[in-house]
């Protein structure tokens, strides 16, 4: 396997399980106490950090350079 190989399977599994244990911990915010506007906030955070993200893995494994 090419080193560009596997820096697309571990940033693609990286960025996936990063993803899920964010939009989990922001549906459970949203779900509990705080409630949906007391969890917005932290929704708006996670959406643009993970925008981020899924940002660098295509700017670092999938681009062509």
């Amino acid at each position: 396997m090419t080193q560009q190989r596997i820096d697309m399977i571990s940033g693609l599994i990286g960025a996936a399980v990063l993803s899920v244990f964010i939009i989990g911990l922001a549906e459970s915010i949203s779900s509990g106490l705080a409630g949906f506007w007391g969890g917005l906030p932290f929704w708006v955070i996670s959406v643009c950090s993970l925008a981020l993200v899924w940002y660098d893995y295509w700017d670092t494994s999938l681009r062509r350079k």
